[in-house]
């Protein structure tokens, strides 16, 4: 099992800056963050991920507006958003997983955070 714990968020203006980050209890292959797709709330939307190969992806969304770090030694990764849009805003969730295929299928992850709420408005 694995336990991660996020932290971060909050209520930005548009184009402004915000800095999420996500602990986990031990180390694993892949971590990523994920989002509620706009209007399904059933939904996870692929955010970053970063797997230790090392590769980091990015969706196309957030490619040169979003940067997913990683602290192996805290078992940590961060993802910094910058030139924040009103689209952003969601409910931002922290995944991790053993392996590292896949890594943009929410389904694929077994472990998952507890959600920040990210609002930007305009």
């Amino acid at each position: 099992q694995v336990q991660l714990v996020e932290s971060g968020g909050g209520l930005v203006q548009a184009g402004g800056s915000l800095g999420l980050s996500c602990a986990a209890s031990r180390r694993t292959l892949t971590m990523g963050w994920f989002r509620r797709a706009p209007g399904n709330e059933r939904e996870f939307e692929f955010v970053a991920a970063h797997w230790s190969g090392p590769s980091t992806y990015y969706a196309d969304s957030v490619k040169g507006r979003f940067t997913l770090s990683r602290d192996n030694a805290k078992n940590t990764v961060y993802l910094q958003m910058n030139s924040l849009k009103p689209e952003d805003t969601s409910v931002y969730y922290c995944a991790a997983r053993d392996d590292t295929a896949n890594v943009k299928s929410a389904k694929e992850y077994d472990y998952w955070g507890q959600g920040t709420q990210v609002t930007v408005s305009s």
